[in-house]
């Protein structure tokens, strides 16, 4: 499915807000309006990485960032409404900082924790020179398993606070049974062929914490989520088909922290990126990291929690993105 170019496309820089826990849309709509980011860490995040920033709509071969109106998430009356209405998610609640798509040899587990990842590198060189000092990181790193193991890592990051008690704090600070239970990513092909799209769905939503092996680590200003696709062969299955034609495939992720109560509406995502057409050789290569060395980084903390997995992938397809996804 081909996506209407939106009225008004968020950026990379200026894009960003803090979660304020509003489910009003008139204070929603006041936390959202966009904030100038001066730190300029940023920028060497975002255009680091071997896989380029690219043009949303013909850019091949690297990433964009697509508009939260693209994504339709529960809305305001979900679960009051016997409709099961989904609206426009709007602006992402973090900013873009960065993608990675890495090859090593073995699992790349913890990357922020790696004293070689590029985007944390970034950060606390600008928190040395005193600025930037609040900023918070939360990436998703997807694991995918094969002879040689790749890893695409997204990065996300605000320099505001994140409100107590908001639902992104709560997903951020809660335990493991929390976050398998809300970690949602919903899925968009902008661009590929009808195999694929027949295969993944022109619009999935999924609650990856349920299916399949997630693993956070909490540091002192992060939060990293590692998602095991080998986990599930049913996942590991479509991956595969997905990636024989990887080179012809543009797809929107979106992460979501799912709302499950009234008061936690309407869904917002934390972040969204379009991988768009990608080459696999364009990884960056990288080599294991012993313990000991990890230890050296200063200012890392938390490591392995609980996980969780099952065999089945729980995912909700529909061309339209109208159906109830959970």
């Amino acid at each position: 499915m081909c996506p209407t170019k939106p009225k008004q496309k968020q950026k990379h820089r200026g894009g960003h807000v803090a979660d304020h826990g509003e489910s009003d849309e008139d204070d929603y709509a006041h936390a959202a309006a966009a904030v100038v980011d001066s730190c300029s860490w940023r920028d060497e995040a975002i255009n680091g990485g071997s896989l380029k920033v690219v043009d949303l709509d013909t850019g091949t071969n690297g990433w964009a960032s697509p508009p939260g109106d693209l994504f339709l998430l529960r809305s305001k009356t979900y679960l009051s409404s016997n409709k099961k209405t989904k609206t426009p998610s709007g602006p992402w609640l973090l900013s873009p900082a960065g993608f990675d798509w890495l090859k090593s040899p073995a699992k790349l587990d913890h990357v922020l924790s790696r004293p070689d990842n590029r985007v944390m590198h970034a950060l606390r060189k600008s928190q040395s020179q005193g600025h930037c000092l609040k900023t918070f990181l939360l990436a998703v790193n997807l694991q995918v398993p094969g002879r040689d193991h790749h890893s695409a890592v997204f990065y996300f990051s605000t320099d505001e606070p994140i409100q107590s008690g908001s639902l992104l704090h709560r997903f951020i600070d809660g335990d493991d049974h929390f976050r398998n239970n809300r970690f949602k990513i919903v899925n968009r092909i902008v661009k590929g062929p009808w195999i694929v799209k027949a295969t993944v769905g022109n619009y999935a939503a999924c609650l990856l914490g349920k299916a399949l092996t997630c693993r956070y680590h909490r540091g002192e200003n992060y939060l990293e989520i590692d998602v095991d696709i080998g986990s599930s062969a049913i996942a590991n299955a479509v991956l595969k088909l997905a990636l024989g034609y990887v080179t012809a495939v543009t797809v929107d992720m979106g992460f979501v922290v799912e709302a499950q109560a009234e008061e936690e509406l309407p869904e917002r995502l934390f972040g969204a990126v379009r991988v768009c057409q990608m080459e696999m050789s364009a990884a960056t290569v990288v080599d294991r990291v012993d313990t000991a060395s990890l230890r050296k980084v200063k200012g890392v903390s938390g490591g392995c929690c609980n996980q969780l997995s099952q065999s089945k992938v729980g995912v909700e397809r529909s061309d339209g993105g109208d159906d109830d996804d959970h």
